[in-house]
């Protein structure tokens, strides 16, 4: 079985268009925030169904049900992971494969990387969006194959990450694999959110100088947030919690 996990619904409305075969697997999650330290994947899914704010019913049936095709895959079975190459999606990535690593099967596992852009690109850290058929084609064609070890490091990747344990993040960081050509500088970027010393975390001093020397508007700091620190591949839920703590110190 050949299955095409990508990352939320937007790559999946236009995926059918470039006719590449196998079944589709949505990862409908944002593990780049809340709570995801549990011991068992039940213990996550309670979790993340708290996060969000749902029923335990509502997370099952919205993304239980995608990570399920996962654990159940048979024998033989390959897996193109679509993700790109910002922390948002690497996170994503980084939990896929550790679910992945676990399966006591034969299987081919790869990275589906957005390779028809140029670092120099506007929409390079997050670039599937306006990616045509013709260019996920040539993503698809240009997968890089995912050793054992790159398997053995995204399930250590994800255990760092879910355990806070940022010093062995920055260790695991060092690998030097195509599978994982940015790893250095998006798990710097994590690190970066939360300083050791206290002192304001790199996403919160963006939006500072943003608000003290541009605009205020939530829609204008987004957009500029996006030009200088698209690696973190935020969403507009993920930036507003950000800016509404930063805005809220402004008052006090």
């Amino acid at each position: 079985m050949i299955y095409n996990i990508l990352n939320g619904d937007a790559l999946a409305y236009s995926f059918a268009a470039a006719t590449i075969e196998g079944d589709i697997i949505v990862m409908r999650e944002a593990l780049i925030e809340g709570d995801v330290a549990a011991n068992s994947l039940q213990a996550l899914w309670h979790a993340r169904a708290n996060h969000f704010g749902i029923s335990s019913t509502e997370y099952y049936n919205k993304s239980v049900t995608e990570f399920e095709k996962i654990i159940n895959a048979t024998e033989g079975s390959e897996f193109n992971l679509w993700f790109e190459y910002d922390l948002f999606c690497q996170v994503n990535m980084w939990f896929v494969m550790s679910l992945i690593n676990c399966l006591p099967i034969n299987k081919k596992v790869y990275a589906v990387y957005t390779s028809y852009l140029h670092r120099t690109d506007a929409h390079f850290w997050n670039g599937f969006g306006p990616a045509e058929a013709a260019q996920l084609q040539v993503c698809f064609a240009d997968r890089i194959l995912f050793t054992e070890t790159d398997l053995q490091l995204g399930q250590q990747l994800w255990t760092a990450y879910k355990d806070n344990n940022f010093t062995a993040l920055m260790q695991l960081a060092k690998n030097k694999t195509a599978a994982f050509p940015y790893l250095q500088e998006v798990v710097t970027a994590h690190v970066e959110r939360f300083p050791k010393d206290g002192t304001t975390g790199r996403p919160e001093r963006v939006i500072e100088d943003i608000i003290k020397n541009i605009a205020t508007d939530f829609a204008t700091v987004f957009k500029e947030f996006w030009k200088r620190e698209s690696i973190y591949g935020f969403g507009d839920t993920q930036l507003k919690h950000i800016y509404n703590k930063v805005m809220s110190q402004r008052t006090h």
